[in-house]
């Protein structure tokens, strides 16, 4: 029997994930054992798999899985994640930092309060299209923020949504899948939303799509940059949308560590 694989767990407003320290890119992550890592029952259960990777040259990788093994551009909630996990080693120190995703490389700060503010890349309004609930359409904005968003702003309170299945939306306009956001407005720069992500399912959070719905929101309002608050399920985070960039402001917390059972990992 090996040693068995290293793994954390982790969350950022409750969107938890599965870390599994990987310096020198050795890790045979198939989508297989990505499926059975997250999956509740028979693995440790997560809504991901961040994979921290050391490339030759550049900042240290976050090598991004969905729960269904697909592989993602960026993870808001991930990003954050991750960077406490660099921190908490020692392998970067306190502050200022970058770490590589597929959408880019992404400017961290780590906070001394546990918060962590991710620069999350331009919020690019790309157009407008629905998404379709329980016979009702929800008109929408196309948001990429390194992945694709539809956030949909409504006055139906988003917690009377049923979001087990998959939104239906228009697969012309979304060729790759897309994330979609149902979003209440509670006050000035204050925000309620839901999510169901590709390739997971309805979440407790997702980073991205915070951004995504604060992009939207100021659409809507006929302004290109602005702050707020928004409400997920698994907390509160804090957007700042500007011309070239956006930022997102969370909690980050690691709670577990562990080995994986070689022969678990070998079977899957």
């Amino acid at each position: 029997m090996g040693v068995g694989v290293e793994f954390l767990k982790g969350h950022g407003t409750e969107n938890d994930f599965v870390l599994l320290p990987d310096p020198d890119g050795l890790l045979d992550l198939t989508e297989s054992r990505v499926r059975a890592l997250c999956d509740r029952q028979r693995g440790l259960g997560a809504d991901g798999v961040l994979r921290v990777v050391r490339p030759d040259l550049g900042p240290w990788f976050m090598d991004y899985r969905n729960a269904d093994g697909s592989i993602a551009e960026m993870c808001g909630n991930g990003v954050r994640v991750f960077a406490r996990y660099l921190v908490d080693a020692g392998l970067v120190p306190p502050g200022e930092f970058e770490v590589g995703t597929r959408g880019g490389r992404r400017l961290i700060t780590a906070h001394e309060d546990g918060t962590v503010t991710a620069d999350m890349g331009p919020a690019r309004v790309t157009g407008t299209s629905s998404a379709r609930v329980g016979g009702v359409e929800f008109a929408g904005v196309a948001v990429n923020v390194g992945n694709p968003h539809l956030a949909c702003v409504t006055t139906t309170p988003v917690e009377s949504l049923d979001l087990r299945d998959q939104p239906q939306y228009d697969p012309a306009v979304f060729p790759e899948g897309v994330n979609v956001e149902f979003v209440n407005v509670l006050g000035d720069g204050a925000l309620r939303m839901r999510v169901h992500e590709r390739g997971v399912g309805e979440t407790r959070s997702c980073g991205t799509g915070t951004v995504a719905t604060v992009a939207a929101w100021l659409h809507g309002t006929g302004l290109r940059t602005g702050k707020a608050t928004v409400d997920v399920l698994g907390g509160q985070v804090t957007v700042v949308v500007e011309e070239e960039t956006s930022t997102l402001t969370g909690p980050a917390v690691l709670l577990a560590r562990g080995e994986l059972d070689q022969t678990w990992w070998d079977a899957q």
